[in-house]
């Protein structure tokens, strides 16, 4: 590789006042096009290019006015005309684009890097990081904190009606998702590293993201470097042991109340209705009452983190309390699509099997009355191996019924076989969960015309397209709730 004109973080926070000009080379994704847009916010001229556009972020790009290219269409001598191109992550190592790339003689670094130096150095920033709910806490703080009266930045994740996934603010508060992910085949470290964040919210750890990670002493030692020279508040769920291992670690380093914890014991839910939760959380000694309208233990952990971080910057209790009344989910965390033969219809990103297992307990406890059959598409690399083999099994086990997607790829996580649905379908059967395999959208849907009825949920665990079934004509017989 020919590394020469790649720019470390570090080294574009010096020469940031000389960058003017932009390149986000594959801006399509979630990530890279929710950063071309802050750094358009910033002032830098942003364009971009990619193979193909689709929605919603191609939408939201063309809403902001960027240059956008054809991938296949772009003259790679029209790029040295930028200061600066951002490659996304899709870009493989030893591609032809990469090649061409450090042939150019431009500098370039990753999305995250530039986000740090460019966008997030001179602000607040709250990271939001874990294995599990870090969209959803991402988005619940951003509203809570616009509740309160503040005018937050955030960088999120994930598609919300209504808004960008991304702005700038006014500094005071920036809440990011913190991604564990590697930020580019040149930066194999996690996003999160290059965020400059200023206090952490820890909401989950456990192992993931196989395709890169080893084990979970790897995801480890990425927090490791970050905290190594950490000054802010963490707030963290003591329900992992991972996580607990962390904190015992650097523990002892933290200032007095920079230290927060919350999980299994802390909050209390007292009650849930189909109009929400009441719940408890203790603070400094005392138990505080909340009511909200988010339903699901994850949901209440993932609000819990917000609230003890709010109490921590000194907002008021009564405040906080009418902030969290009525809030709002991204798309694709539990989001209910419509009805389907009179079944209510539920799409949700869950691909974890801890996910899978708090979004199902949190639906079943939604609708006591319905059957809750799942329809699970395995689609992440990790999801799609056997290291979760057994996990899925357990996670499965309070469904009514289960039809299996069949992954349409082979994992690419190296030593480690495919995710055996069959294997998993017959662990479910011995305790009287019954299912079905599909490998095709046609047959799937065939099975979905079976058990759709009145009594039923249909809840969709899938963080890709399900076989496709979300972009088939299924989702036009869907019947608004």
């Amino acid at each position: 590789m020919n590394l020469v004109n790649k720019i470390s973080h570090d080294e574009l926070k010096l020469k940031k006042n000389e960058i003017k000009k932009i390149f986000m080379f594959r801006v399509c994704g979630t990530g890279m096009g929710a950063c071309a847009g802050l750094l358009q916010e910033k002032g830098y001229v942003v364009e971009g290019a990619d193979t193909t556009f689709y929605p919603p972020m191609s939408t939201y790009l063309e809403s902001t006015g960027i240059a956008l290219h054809q991938l296949d269409e772009l003259d790679m001598d029209y790029l040295r005309g930028f200061d600066l191109i951002v490659v996304g992550n899709v870009v493989p190592r030893m591609s032809e684009d990469a090649r061409r790339l450090e042939e150019l003689g431009v500098a370039f670094t990753s999305f995250p890097s530039a986000l740090g130096a460019l966008v997030l150095d001179d602000v607040n920033v709250v990271g939001i990081a874990g294995t599990h709910g870090k969209t959803t806490t991402t988005y619940l703080m951003t509203q809570v904190f616009e509740k309160l009266g503040h005018n937050p930045g955030y960088f999120i994740g994930g598609v919300v009606d209504g808004r960008k996934s991304s702005t700038l603010g006014d500094g005071k508060y920036f809440f990011i998702e913190s991604d564990e992910y590697d930020s580019a085949y040149f930066e194999k470290i996690s996003k999160f590293r290059s965020y400059s964040i200023d206090h952490l919210i820890l909401t989950s750890l456990e192992f993931d993201h196989a395709d890169i990670f080893n084990d979970i002493e790897d995801i480890k030692n990425e927090f490791r470097a970050m905290l190594d020279s950490f000054k802010g508040k963490l707030i963290y769920d003591n329900s992992y042991k991972a996580t607990n291992e962390l904190v015992s670690e650097y523990g002892k380093g933290f200032k007095e109340d920079f230290l927060i914890a919350y999980g299994e014991e802390n909050p209390k839910v007292k009650s849930v209705a189909k109009d929400g939760t009441s719940f408890s959380l203790i603070w400094k000694g005392g138990e505080l009452d909340f009511k909200t309208n988010l339903v699901g233990k994850h949901n209440i952990l993932n609000l819990s983190s917000v609230i003890l971080f709010a109490l921590g910057e000194g907002i008021e209790y009564e405040n906080i309390k009418s902030s969290i009344t009525n809030l709002k989910l991204v798309r694709r965390r539990q989001e209910v699509r419509g009805k389907y033969q009179e079944a209510i219809v539920i799409d949700d990103f869950a691909h974890h099997p801890r996910a899978v297992e708090l979004t199902t307990e949190g639906i079943k406890n939604l609708y006591p009355e319905k059957k809750v059959k799942i329809v699970i598409e395995p689609n992440s690399a990790t999801a799609r191996s056997d290291i979760f083999q057994s996990e899925f099994a357990t996670a499965l086990k309070c469904a009514d019924y289960v039809v299996f997607a069949k992954p349409q790829r082979h994992t690419s996580v190296k030593g480690a076989k495919d995710l055996d649905g069959h294997k998993i379908l017959s662990e479910l059967e011995k305790i009287g969960v019954k299912g079905t395999m599909q490998t095709n959208l046609e047959d799937l849907v065939k099975e979905i015309n079976k058990i759709a009825d009145k009594d039923t949920v249909l809840l969709v665990l899938s963080n890709g397209t399900c076989l496709g079934l979300w972009q088939s004509d299924f989702v036009e017989k869907l019947i608004n709730v």
